[in-house]
């Protein structure tokens, strides 16, 4: 059956495994019901129950997106997202959520944001895939996330937020799985709502900040070397992921913006974890305040320089951008 004709059925109905639920099937459920909301869930262990549902997720030995079954247990299967996907990498074995998300995660957004604009689309549909998705496939396919052994259990986690809410050894009656699962279904929900807002209101706002900064860096000096935040944001990670993406040279060596009533410029580090940066700002203004560093820069304005050279103050935008020029003509 394909994707469209589910749209049509009014009596959907997705079948999953009973017992002890995961967080992957339990995702995989919201999923589908962000988009199936008519849809009913039938939880069993028996296979002659899956015969007659419209799509089944996390049992039954399958996987066929052609008959809409996708499980992920059976020997055969070795899926990541690399091997399935055209616009995500990825190595880690793909679970019942990982594979839900894959083939219905760009309608599922779609229908969240209420947008086709593909850009954020894209960019979203990717992130969340990174920063959400692959961890609850990691967990629940049993993938160390370090080579060693960790020095302590992370153990609040949403996979194990999922698995508190399964019957606890002791408990013998007065056991509601069906509502349990529910709850499940509404902590995992709102955790994967609750990231996309993320991304749509607070990341994305940001990386279209920054892009526009290195767009229009050739305004700001004509070397190229420095670009202006037109509003700060977090922009490390996505000025390095953003160069990755475009390999624009020369390279960036110092970023300005405004802080309050003043402004910064801030050096480029050679990572976006690292310490070291492409270019410091002169050592001979490494430490110095007001009146000593601008008769020193020979600048007006001057508030402040690091000890360490990695970012300045001064009073005016046209004080940050006269350090940053004259930075450049430094030798490193």
């Amino acid at each position: 059956m394909s994707t469209g004709n589910l749209f049509k059925k009014d009596d959907l109905t997705i079948g999953t495994h009973d017992g002890v639920f995961h967080c992957d099937e339990v995702l995989g459920c919201f999923l589908l019901k962000i988009l199936f909301p008519q849809a009913s869930i039938i939880r069993s262990r028996d296979i002659k129950n899956f015969s007659e549902c419209d799509i089944v997720i996390d049992v039954g030995g399958v996987y066929d997106p052609e008959q809409h079954r996708y499980d992920h247990h059976q020997k055969s299967f070795e899926h990541t997202m690399s091997s399935v996907s055209d616009e995500i990498k990825g190595n880690i074995r793909l679970s019942s959520a990982g594979l839900i998300y894959h083939h219905f995660g760009k309608d599922i957004l779609k229908k969240i944001l209420n947008t086709t604009e593909e850009s954020i689309l894209s960019y979203i549909y990717k992130s969340m895939y990174n920063n959400f998705i692959k961890e609850i496939d990691g967990i629940d396919n049993g993938i160390p996330a370090f080579s060693t052994e960790p020095l302590y259990n992370i153990c609040t986690h949403l996979s194990a937020r999922v698995q508190r809410l399964n019957k606890p050894w002791y408990e013998n009656e007065n056991w509601d799985e069906k509502v349990q699962f529910q709850k499940a279904i509404d902590i995992v929900g709102n955790e994967f709502i609750e990231n996309i807002n993320n991304i749509k209101n607070n990341i994305f706002p940001a990386r279209e900040i920054v892009l526009n900064a290195i767009q229009n860096r050739y305004n700001v000096h004509s070397s190229g070397e420095i670009i202006e935040l037109e509003l700060y944001c977090p922009w490390k990670d996505h000025f390095f992921e953003l160069e990755n993406e475009y390999d624009f040279q020369p390279q960036v060596k110092y970023v300005i913006f405004k802080s309050a009533n003043e402004y910064r410029i801030q050096c480029v580090s050679i990572t976006n974890k690292s310490f070291v940066c492409r270019k410091f700002l002169p050592a001979s203004w490494q430490g110095l305040r007001t009146e000593e560093l601008s008769q020193t820069t020979k600048i007006d304005g001057c508030i402040f320089v690091h000890w360490n050279g990695f970012i300045g103050g001064n009073k005016t935008r046209e004080g940050a951008l006269q350090m940053a020029i004259k930075s450049l003509e430094f030798e490193s």
